[in-house]
């Protein structure tokens, strides 16, 4: 892959806001899932340092792995989005060299059926689990798995 489009925009389109999903580079130490988080891209930004250094980056929510391993029945890792204590987002701002690629999030759905209100543009806010779909694309797989 050359190159992927990451959005973060408050209107997509002139419809409901855009903001994809990362895979974060965390730890090099370990390969896989195991060496990123998952975060959620709210706006991209570059600033000028002192030394006239420019540094491009992105402020982010944090997602927290649901448990250790991936899911035994489907083979996709789960994550939730990161809370603080005081129940605000765990939000950071990283430099955009650590975001690996696009990230894909299912719901994690329970027994009911899913409400009308909830859309692709809110499913995010929503829903409190989610999987790390490995099966997006041949990139995604590699990985997730």
């Amino acid at each position: 892959m050359r190159r992927e489009q990451i959005r973060a925009t408050p209107s997509w389109h002139r419809g409901p806001a855009r903001y994809n999903c990362v895979f974060v580079n965390t730890d090099n130490s370990c390969e896989g899932m195991l060496s990123m988080e998952v975060a959620r891209v709210f706006c991209f930004f570059s600033f000028i340092f002192t030394n006239g250094q420019t540094y491009t980056c992105a402020l982010i929510q944090w997602f927290d792995h649901i448990a250790d391993e991936p899911d035994e029945l489907t083979g996709m890792w789960m994550v939730s989005p990161s809370i603080h204590d005081d129940s605000s987002q765990n939000l950071a701002i990283i430099h955009v060299d650590s975001i690996i690629r696009g990230a894909h999030l299912l719901p994690i759905f329970g027994q009911e059926y899913v409400p009308e209100h909830i859309h692709f543009h809110n499913s995010l806010d929503v829903y409190r689990g989610f999987y790390v779909n490995r099966f997006a694309d041949h990139h995604a797989f590699e990985l997730a798995s």
